[in-house]
C-alpha cells in the first residue's frame, strides 16, 4: 500500500512539474493506492481555481486511488505528530495515514520525507 501525499498528485498533473515523470511512475502501480480526506483536499484546490474539481476526482478514481477512512483516534496521533514534528497538520494528517497501515508514503516533500523515515516509513518520491 502506498500512501499520497498532495506533491504527487500536484506533480502528476502538471505538465511543467519537474516530479511529473516520477508521479506517473508511482501512480502506475499494482499496489494500492490511498489519500487521506485532507490531502484529497489539498490536491483539489488547484483544480477548482481551474474549474476542474469534477474532472480532477473522476482521474483520481480512475487512477484508482482509494479514500483513506479516519479511525476515532487519529486527531490525536496527527496532534502528537504536530506537537513533536512541527509538520504541518495535512503532512501530519498524511504521516498518521501512513503509520496507520505501515504503508510506503509518496512525497516529493522532503521534510515530510526526511520526518516519515524518522518514524520508520519507507518513502518513495525524494
Amino acid at each position: 500500500m502506498i500512501v499520497l501525499d498532495a506533491s504527487v498528485l500536484i506533480a502528476y498533473w502538471g505538465e511543467d512539474d519537474p516530479h511529473a515523470d516520477a508521479a506517473f511512475d508511482i501512480l502506475d502501480t499494482d499496489e494500492e493506492l490511498l489519500l487521506h480526506p485532507v490531502t484529497l483536499t489539498e490536491t483539489l484546490v488547484w483544480p477548482i481555481r481551474a474549474e476542474a474539481g469534477e474532472e480532477a476526482l473522476e482521474d483520481i478514481a480512475q487512477i484508482g486511488v482509494e479514500r483513506h477512512e479516519p479511525r476515532r483516534d487519529e486527531p490525536l496521533r496527527a496532534a502528537r505528530l504536530r506537537a513533536q514534528t512541527r509538520l504541518g497538520l495535512p503532512d501530519c494528517f498524511v504521516l498518521a495515514a501512513a503509520i496507520e497501515h505501515e504503508a510506503t508514503l509518496a512525497t516529493f516533500d522532503k521534510r515530510l520525507a526526511d520526518t516519515a523515515r524518522a518514524h520508520g516509513v519507507t518513502v518513495v518520491g525524494v
